[in-house]
């Protein structure tokens, strides 16, 4: 599967054209490949774990359009239940059948969304989320971890400053600092720097929002009580705890994180899968809490598109195809690929850590025993062995997420063979890299 000698030729000319008269030349930074290097791939067609760019080249997919491709690429029965809704129109900016059938599938798998409410992104479902936590508890502070991303809503773009509780400075300019002020930062999997915050802005704090499983700092498993402990400080302090699952749900199982780690949050976040490779987002919880939204309470939050019908049928197609074979085989073939990856990484003397659940991995190259735990040591890592493994996989047809901080996906559609025809190549690439 090698890739053509001057495999870009299109793609650079095109990114040309794409900076005239768009922002940076993408419509999300990541797509830049600012943290590599070079111009980003333009693709046109993909097929089950395969994609295809402009000038014809074929590539192993592990972003699966960062995670929503959970069947692969071009799912048939997908595609036919897209086609169907949209020959009815595609949108009514109205009820239809579709949103409640899509909701009861998600509230079987996670009961803990007694009700919940579609929209158009995951920005949207956890900015909505902190409204309602803010409306029920009557208070206005939130905590987040360093290293996880919730949307680039202004309460979520801070970042922590040298200590683990601080109060949250903003990172992006266009924020103002009264509204960073209310987010306070601590370390993800340290539980004493969530107990500071807490003791620290007693009776203010109204929720702590949280990936149960990180995928924005590459990928990084919650240490053993770490989600338990929020549990229980959440209902101590009064506060609510917010899973954001926009990446975890339904990717490292049915239920996603809460599931496996039998913690129940009191709202959650979902997007990627429940859209089928289309916008969507959603958010729910208790009953109770979700009665505060409008119309029924006075929490203001709508979308003219919320519900999309051919959205609706993307995602509920994509569902109905899972079930408890489809996450042992993702299991199998995220573990394939990992413990392949470290096997030749060590064989060529390069330091690798990797993790990975259901349909979701991560690997970073360092050069200590422990992987990563936080933000703070997944910085630490080599991104420039990094950038070199990722020229040298694209160059042979396997194409990972253009950074070392984002998680990587595998597909149902991927086979023991792409797996192993990935490792091949690199073994080459770490090869290429000790010298």
């Amino acid at each position: 599967m090698q890739v053509k000698s001057q495999p870009h030729l299109q793609s650079t000319s095109l990114f040309n054209q794409a900076n005239k008269v768009l922002a940076g030349g993408v419509n999300s930074p990541v797509r830049a490949f600012n943290a590599v290097g070079g111009a980003p791939i333009f693709f046109q067609r993909g097929t089950g774990p395969y994609l295809f760019d402009v000038d014809d080249n074929q590539y192993v997919d592990y972003v699966g359009s960062w995670g929503p491709m959970i069947l692969g690429h071009a799912n048939p029965a997908v595609i036919q239940a897209v086609t169907t809704v949209a020959q009815n129109s595609l949108s009514f900016g109205a009820p239809c059948a579709l949103e409640t059938r899509l909701a009861e599938v998600i509230q079987e798998n996670m009961p803990s969304m007694e009700k919940m409410r579609f929209v158009s992104s995951g920005t949207e479902a956890t900015m909505s989320a902190i409204r309602l936590a803010r409306a029920a508890t009557g208070r206005d502070k939130i905590i987040k971890f360093a290293g996880c991303y919730h949307g680039h809503a202004d309460a979520f773009l801070v970042q922590a400053g040298s200590g683990a509780a601080t109060g949250g400075q903003p990172n992006s300019p266009g924020i103002p600092a009264v509204v960073a002020a209310q987010t306070e930062i601590a370390e993800y999997n340290d539980v004493a720097s969530v107990e500071r915050v807490f003791a620290s802005n007693s009776g203010n704090i109204a929720a702590i929002i949280v990936e149960p499983i990180a995928g924005n700092m590459n990928m990084i498993l919650p240490q053993t009580g770490f989600l338990g402990t929020l549990r229980r400080l959440a209902d101590q302090y009064g506060a609510l705890l917010i899973f954001d699952e926009v990446m975890t749900g339904f990717r490292v199982a049915a239920g996603g994180a809460q599931a496996l780690y039998q913690i129940k949050p009191d709202l959650t976040t979902l997007g990627k899968i429940i859209g089928g490779g289309l916008p969507v987002g959603a958010f729910g919880g208790r009953q109770e809490l979700m009665a505060l939204l409008a119309p029924e309470g006075a929490v203001y939050q709508a979308g003219t598109l919320s519900g999309n019908p051919v959205a609706m049928a993307a995602g509920l197609s994509t569902l109905q195809q899972l079930n408890a074979n489809s996450y042992q085989q993702l299991s199998e073939r995220s573990q394939q690929l990992t413990q392949g990856l470290e096997q030749a990484a060590q064989a060529a003397g390069i330091g690798l850590q990797t993790c990975h659940q259901g349909g979701m991995f991560g690997f970073s190259f360092c050069d200590h025993t422990d992987a990563p735990s936080n933000f703070s040591s997944a910085q630490a890592c080599n991104t420039t062995r990094f950038t070199a493994f990722f020229h040298a996989m694209l160059q042979q047809g396997h194409y990972f997420a253009p950074s070392a901080f984002e998680a990587g996906f595998i597909s149902l559609s991927h086979t023991a063979n792409d797996i192993e025809s990935t490792l091949t190549a690199a073994r080459s690439a770490f090869q290429k890299l000790t010298k």
